[in-house]
């Protein structure tokens, strides 16, 4: 039914199968940090709002130093934890072992 119409998204979910399933090989409280968006788009919409007064950066340096300082800024404002975040933590631990540490 859909084939004609997205024939390319489709193409590339059964040529990346494998990769696309291996995200239900995570917990569910795992899986749950990976598919929210939400933080992104906070982080980016701020990056917006404290770029877009600017009119023209000089260099690339200057637009990573005010991308930068956006991020500082920013992240002053970020005091929530994640629910069960304890538990979260030990999963981590445990797949990823040789990754992450305390």
């Amino acid at each position: 039914k859909w084939g004609t119409k997205y024939r390319h998204a489709i193409q590339s979910w059964e040529n990346n199968w494998d990769n696309l399933t291996s995200y239900f090989d995570f917990p569910l409280e795992i899986r749950k940090i990976m598919y929210t968006t939400n933080t992104i788009e906070n982080l980016n919409r701020g990056i917006r709002k404290y770029t877009k007064t600017k009119v023209q950066f000089t260099d690339d340096t200057a637009a990573q130093k005010a991308v930068y300082l956006a991020i500082m800024n920013i992240e002053k404002k970020w005091s929530m934890t994640l629910h069960n975040w304890g538990f979260i933590l030990h999963q981590f631990l445990t797949i990823f072992e040789n990754r992450c540490r305390l």
